[in-house]
């Protein structure tokens, strides 16, 4: 039996969950990971969901496992796949899953749920609380505004902020980049322009050069890369520093690139629960490639 932790699929027979089985099976191959191939039968509507979080794993027939076992026969990739079927809350289930697991896959929306929902429930929760990293696939199609990549090739996109970065982000960020043999663009965005409070209800522009403060998001930025550029030398990492938005800096970027890598709140004090953040939130509803949120680095002793 394999001691590599396996690469998670939510499946539930929506061509969303297809593609992120698809999106799955060649992250597998590339860390040479198991897959496992997991459908949580929600609890029928009388059900008590807060007590009965997840039933235990179901060897027994599932024809949505069947149809998932369909879709990948015939794939040239060999990769160690099971199927687990569960009963329970999905939303609940999927990113428990996520502490055995490198990487919990979904699609951006289920079967249920409104046509006009640009992310599903469960992709929001597995993507706020699993202790892996989440990836969201999105439906094609999805029009960002931009200009297209100056080259072409493989790519990902990551985001930093250089006021709170986060060391996992950044190193999920540069080893997807080795696996898929892609050039990494980093994102650093600052705000502008910047301004301060002068009286009630007026706001009043500091005078502060806008080319120091570019340079200066820089020189953090390159810093903050300095190791993990050392750690994967066959990386050509590109620092792309942007005034505003950043949300939407990282959006445009994600037209034509393979994966978008974001950062999770970190818990505090006084805000325990796990958050997102606006700017994880906006990516994942409307990049044009997949998202990967990663949780932090654990706080250090």
């Amino acid at each position: 039996m394999s001691t590599t932790l396996p690469v998670i699929a939510a499946v539930d027979g929506s061509d969303d969950s297809l593609r992120a089985l698809d999106w799955a099976l060649d992250a597998a191959h590339r860390r040479e990971a198991p897959l496992r191939v997991v459908h949580v039968r929600q609890y029928a509507a009388w059900a008590q969901a807060e007590v009965l979080v997840a039933g235990p794993p179901d060897t027994g027939d599932d024809p949505l496992l069947d149809q998932a076992r369909e879709h990948l026969r015939g794939r040239a990739y060999a990769v160690a796949t099971e199927y687990v079927g569960m009963e329970g809350v999905p939303g609940a289930v999927l990113p428990e899953l996520g502490a055995d697991a490198q990487l919990l896959v979904l699609g951006s929306r289920g079967r249920g749920g409104f046509a006009s929902l640009l992310l599903g429930s469960n992709g929001m929760a597995a993507a706020r609380d699993a202790e892996c990293p989440a990836v969201v696939v999105p439906r094609p199609g999805r029009e960002v505004h931009g200009e297209p990549p100056a080259e072409p090739g493989p790519r990902v996109v990551v985001g930093l902020h250089v006021d709170s970065p986060d060391d996992a982000t950044l190193s999920f960020a540069f080893t997807e980049a080795a696996l898929r043999g892609a050039r990494l663009q980093v994102v650093a965005a600052y705000p502008w322009p910047v301004q301060t409070w002068a009286a009630a209800g007026q706001m009043m522009p500091l005078v502060i050069d806008e080319v120091s403060i570019e340079s200066e998001t820089r020189v953090l930025a390159d810093g903050f890369l300095a190791p993990h550029r050392g750690r994967h030398p066959d990386v050509r990492a590109e620092t792309h520093v942007v005034p505003g938005d950043a949300a939407g800096h990282l959006v445009a970027a994600s037209r034509d690139a393979d994966l978008v890598v974001v950062g999770r709140h970190r818990r505090r004090l006084l805000a325990p629960a796990r958050m997102m953040g606006s700017v994880t939130h906006a990516v994942l509803l409307h990049a044009a490639a997949p998202v990967a949120v990663v949780p932090p680095a654990p706080p250090e002793e």
